[in-house]
């Protein structure tokens, strides 16, 4: 034990329990991205920028540095920092950029049943599709990104990121190449599938199933273990090159484990859950608050079964109370004037404190309330009425229990009955698979912490053949104005842009915004430097800086 100051001890080990199942190391996978990874490893895997406590993209310089430089494309300059090297003692590369672009470009595909599909299960190609390529020779710490003629990438501080940046040399090894680069940047499509198969499938974690050896760090923390039992337990990294990790031993517990249980133990020290997923109240021994997240607090709806049509979707729509949801549930212990958490949330990928928002959101209107007689009408015009709607979620989860019932009792009046599917192992392939017809859930239907300023994966869940998009939408006008909104800086465009696609997708109703979801995250009494942010990233952000004394 370290001794600390008036009498204390620094606790060798801090318990963190989030909301999410801990399933991918690889946080650009669609996996990796729903199970919560830029929460549990941004400081285990480091990146050019993590996602900030506002949400914002910061420059992580232990990583390297990222700079613009001119030229008649638009062109980012990345250095790896000299002394960076996996907790294996592989030094980082360019390599690791070539594969974080090739998995997310959408370039690489093999053939299959109905014709080419991608590769790369990637939860999300936004701005690495607009990559011309990468430039990179095998090994170097030197890496330049080159955009497509024309297209200019606003937000490419979001690319390359914390949990994103994956050790290419792990993959190298296990393919059997002397480096990912040469067969990804010829178009050796033998090695390239085999590429794609470990970054899809090698870095999956299982409890009580690790193979550490695939698991390098390259951040302040690395992976000793996981199991039912002890958690995912994370160690100082030895090779970090940086300011060394304050506390020597973090525990993640997530949803598979009884978080309850673990918080009355005295076993969890940061907790960064829902509100109300755990019912009511902060625990005994934290200090705390509620805040209004970055995620998307939504009812992700299915476009086949019974809401294979628009009209159905807009049907149901009309009963679900999203006033009364955010007057319950929305804004728990607090409450705001203006900005995130002030009301029903009336646009899927614009927040609430976004300049923007009040002149864009009208078309939510004529869904604020229920309205039952429209319902019925519009549900018995549309094929709804007399059906079932399934909605899943990740249990146990109080407050999207009490959401899913007063969906339920709102709807039954227009003919629709709504089923609670939420259960301890759902995944959002579930609705993908036919086996639920909406989901709820936050920002790109992520159980746990989501949401970002710039709302990169809200976007994603919603174009055409992204990873993130679990109910198959599909709209080329949203996706070309999603396209070119990456890129606009005229704010009267940006405007006009915005207001078409609230209107088309208020329309098309692939999803049904309620309220920016609440976040309760606590710090165990004689916590120091935790410091809350409810967007994707979660409490987890800077867990290097973490101390506990008792």
């Amino acid at each position: 034990m370290v001794t600390g100051c008036a009498g204390k001890n620094q606790v060798p080990s801090i318990g963190y329990g989030v909301d999410t199942v801990v399933a991918s190391y690889n946080g650009g996978s669609t996996l990796g991205a729903e199970s919560g990874a830029a929460a549990v490893f941004s400081r285990v895997l480091t990146g050019f920028f993590y996602t900030g406590p506002d949400g914002q993209p910061v420059a992580d310089t232990d990583t390297g540095t990222a700079k613009e430089v001119p030229g008649d494309a638009q062109t980012i300059q990345y250095r790896l920092n000299p002394d960076g090297k996996y907790s294996d003692g592989t030094p980082t590369s360019c390599d690791d950029l070539v594969m974080a672009w090739a998995a997310r470009s959408g370039r690489f595909t093999k053939a299959g049943p109905g014709g080419p599909i991608p590769m790369f299960d990637a939860a999300s190609t936004a701005g690495y599709a607009d990559i011309e390529r990468v430039d990179c020779t095998p090994g170097s710490k030197d890496a330049t990104v080159v955009f497509r003629p024309g297209r200019h990438y606003s937000a490419w501080k979001t690319l390359f990121n914390a949990s994103e940046l994956m050790p290419a040399h792990v993959v190298a090894t296990a393919v059997q190449a002397p480096n990912v680069v040469a067969p990804l940047q010829s178009g050796d499509q033998a090695t390239a599938e085999r590429i794609a198969d470990f970054w899809n499938n090698g870095w999956k974690l299982t409890p009580g199933k690790l193979n550490v050896t695939v698991l390098p760090s390259s951040g302040p923390y690395r992976i000793e273990s996981f199991d039912d039992k002890d958690g995912l337990v994370l160690v100082k990294n030895e090779h970090w090159w940086g300011n060394p990790a304050k506390t020597p031993r973090i525990v993640v517990w997530d949803k598979n484990t009884d978080l309850k249980a673990k918080v009355s133990a005295k076993a969890v020290g940061v907790l960064d859950v829902g509100t109300g997923a755990l019912g009511d109240g902060t625990p005994s021994g934290f200090s705390g608050e509620n805040y209004p997240g970055r995620g998307v607090e939504q009812l992700v709806l299915s476009t086949g079964g019974v809401f294979g049509n628009a009209a159905a979707r807009r049907a149901f729509a009309l009963c679900v109370p999203r006033q009364a949801l955010f007057d319950k549930l929305g804004h728990p212990g607090f409450k705001v004037d203006s900005g995130l958490g002030s009301g029903p949330l009336n646009s899927r990928t614009v927040p609430q404190d976004s300049l923007y928002y009040g002149a864009i959101s009208g078309a939510a209107d004529k869904y604020k309330n229920a309205d039952v007689a429209a319902a019925t009408q519009a549900a018995g015009g549309a094929g709804l009425q007399n059906q079932t709607v399934r909605i899943g979620y990740l249990r146990p989860d109080d407050r999207r229990a009490q959401t899913v019932a007063m969906i339920a009792d709102s709807c039954k009046g227009a003919g629709i009955t709504v089923v609670d599917a939420g259960t301890p192992d759902f995944s959002a392939q579930q609705l993908t698979d036919g086996k639920v017809d909406a989901i709820l859930g936050g920002a790109a239907a992520m159980p746990g912490p989501s949401g970002s300023l710039s709302a990169t994966d809200a976007i994603a869940a919603l174009h055409t053949g992204q990873g993130l998009n679990f109910n198959r939408y599909g709209n080329g006008r949203y996706d070309a104005i999603a396209d070119q909104l990456a890129a606009e800086d005229n704010s009267t465009t940006v405007l006009n842009l915005l207001n078409e696609q609230e209107n088309l997708l208020w329309n098309e109703m692939p999803s049904i915004p309620l309220f920016a979801t609440p976040r309760t995250i606590a710090f165990g009494d004689g916590m120091r430097n935790g410091v809350a942010s409810p967007t994707k990233a979660g409490a987890g952000w800077n867990m290097d800086r973490w101390v506990l004394e008792r």
